[in-house]
């Protein structure tokens, strides 16, 4: 890394002791316990303190270059920041993770105990029993360290490692959403690329302020977050998950009182406070200060940023501020984000050519369109080629393909897995020999500079020779009824008689638990896809609410929604299959749904079924 770009520090903790000296009582984060009004403090010269005794243990048990699994509970913020600023305070490398809540998670927390080789675990009293149970027969001779016992006079005993640009800060496993985690190893040279990318896209300066609620442990939450906080030397509030999801306002709240300029989530968290939060509440808002709405790590729709912006102007929000972006784990976070100053940028593509990878700009007042929302342009030394899947070549512009990467912020591969580091970091353009790449598994184009992302490689699915993105069909299908959860679908394809066949899986919402009309929904949903995607459904499983699986951030886990289906295993409500697949074609389908009585049967259903609802809601029968 330039020297220019950090001012010659070498890691982030040379940037907290820095602050630690010249303000040490200046608030670094501030925890709203129960997401309002409990808060507690941490100031820089705390966070030193807490970090050093923390490192003062851990050299006692581990060599620089030790892996440290940090797992603490959604409600212990500020103890898993400074364990892991205790583990980069040791030169140990930290392995954030999770707590271990479920099945799942268990497995997970378990998955990367032994392939990160971990010697130490750090967490607290209220997880330190439970996790011993949990670890204990996964791998033997490990060491437990519990930071509540921790003492802070011994901090004089600590040792300042040597800090070298190239070696490892910590493992940043993947999110899970296209396969099994991955330990990818972020340097703190790669960190500290990544934190000057988050200055200068979002405008920040030292009077900007954050407000946050996602996992500390997950890529947004961690970088995004917490250690933009220390790199820029203000502070940030934090809240755990959980009381988001129990009360979304929360988010909001926190918004309009510490008058924070940045903030942000995927896009399901902003559906969500249009769903949830009322308008009487609105009064109490003042969203003025909110420069920066970023929005990542999931499709940005067009839809959700209208609908937030119209609900949320009489609070003073401004719809320029909605930041759409674009990064992933392999790359540390950020990869592209746009202007801060200026409104997203929309184009209007032809749905028949982009479904033939091809790329026609049109205008919206045109039939058969598909709106995709620009997700910037790299920063520093960033570099974006779009490649052809088969040849490996650079496309042409108007062709969709594969988006590589070259940044200095990329980190340096998987950890303890050579063959795919090398398929995965290491990729050239066969006929310019420019590399190395990261080849993301995304898809997309570059227009005037912008990055679209039209979908994911392995999500693509094929159906009479054409392609077909699943997070188009999971947004028609979540809009064709009102039984359906937004964002709480997937679509994928499984193979039946040799053919490739479209599976539905969706969630319904709770409120409908007890009365719905499975058969009326079941046709809602082959209709309208077939109307707009021109696609026979092979299978829909209705689901529980919030039995998806989807990652810590909110991703839909597709590829694991495909192995629960055929396994049966998903959390099933009702399921349908297609009662004949042979006599299946699309002139049938098409004689069937153009035929009027199928209109009448299916308006009649509906009112049915909604009529069956209000009895239950409002009448209780």
């Amino acid at each position: 890394m330039s020297q220019t770009i950090t001012q010659g520090y070498l890691s982030i903790v040379e940037i907290l002791q820095k602050h630690a000296a010249a303000k040490p009582q200046q608030t670094a984060y501030i925890w709203l316990a129960d997401g309002e009004n409990k808060t507690v403090e941490l100031t820089y010269g705390k966070l030193e303190q807490q970090a050093k005794a923390i490192a003062v243990q851990l050299q006692q048990y581990t060599t620089p270059g030790s892996r440290v699994l940090v797992a603490y509970p959604y409600s212990a913020g500020l103890e898993f920041i400074a364990a892991f600023f205790g583990c980069l305070y040791a030169g140990v490398v930290a392995v954030p993770c999770h707590p271990p809540l479920n099945r799942l998670t268990i497995a997970e927390v378990q998955s990367r105990l032994v392939s990160a080789e971990t010697e130490v675990i750090l967490t607290n009293s209220g997880l330190l029993s439970k996790l011993k149970e949990q670890l204990s027969n996964v791998k033997s001779e490990l060491h437990w360290l519990n930071t509540d016992t921790l003492r802070i006079e011994e901090v004089n005993h600590w040792k300042q490692p040597e800090f070298n640009p190239d070696s490892l800060a910590f493992l940043q496993y993947t999110s899970g959403s296209t396969g099994n985690p991955k330990g990818v190893m972020i340097t703190h040279d790669c960190l500290l690329q990544n934190q000057e990318m988050l200055k200068l896209s979002f405008g920040h300066s030292k009077q900007s302020t954050g407000v946050g609620w996602l996992p500390l442990f997950h890529d947004m939450g961690l970088i995004g977050n917490v250690i933009q906080a220390v790199y820029l030397g203000t502070s940030c509030v934090l809240m755990s998950p959980v009381s988001f999801v129990q009360k979304p306002i929360r988010w909001l709240q926190a918004i309009s009182k510490y008058q924070a300029t940045t903030s942000g989530a995927p896009n399901f968290a902003y559906e969500l406070l249009c769903d949830r939060i009322k308008d009487e509440q609105l009064a109490k808002l003042d969203l003025s200060s909110w420069e920066v709405a970023f929005c990542g790590a999931e499709p940005v729709q067009k839809e959700t940023i209208a609908r937030f912006s119209r609900k949320f102007a009489p609070c003073g929000f401004q719809p320029s501020a909605f930041y759409p972006c674009y990064g992933m784990a392999e790359a540390t976070l950020l990869i592209t984000g746009g202007s801060k100053e200026l409104a997203p940028i929309i184009k209007q593509l032809d749905k028949v050519a982009l479904e033939q990878n091809k790329v026609v700009i049109c205008n919206e007042n045109q039939k058969a369109v598909t709106e995709i929302i620009s997700s910037g342009y790299p920063w520093l030394d960033g570099k974006i080629a779009i490649a052809d899947t088969l040849t490996l070549t650079k496309c042409a512009a108007d062709r969709i393909g594969e988006i590589w990467v070259s940044s200095s912020s990329v980190g340096k591969g998987y950890w303890k897995m050579p063959e795919v580091t090398e398929k995965t970091f290491q990729a050239y353009l066969k006929d310019t020999q420019e590399g190395p790449f990261l080849r993301t598994g995304d898809l997309g184009f570059i227009e005037d500079g912008e990055l679209y992302i039209t979908g994911r490689l392995n999500d693509v699915m094929v159906f009479w020779g054409l392609n077909h993105y699943p997070q188009n069909i999971e947004q028609t299908v979540a809009q064709c009824h009102p039984a359906l959860k937004a964002n709480s679908g997937a679509a994928f394809s499984i193979t039946v008689e040799g053919g490739n066949r479209l599976v539905i899986v969706q969630e319904i919402e709770r409120s409908y638990r007890k009365c719905l009309v499975a058969a009326e929904v079941v046709e809602a949903i082959r209709w309208v896809v077939f109307q707009q995607h021109f696609i026979d459904v092979y299978a829909i499983a209705l689901l529980a609410p919030g039995s998806l699986p989807k990652t810590s951030s909110g991703k839909v886990k597709r590829s694991a929604c495909q192995a629960e289906f055929l396994s049966d295993s998903l959390d099933s409500i009702n399921k349908w299959y297609l009662p004949d697949v042979r006599s299946s074609n699309v002139t049938a389908l098409w004689q069937r749904y153009t035929n009027p009585f199928t209109y009448l049967k299916m308006f009649a259903g509906i009112v049915r079924g909604r009529l069956r609802r209000f009895l239950y809601v409002w009448l209780g029968i």
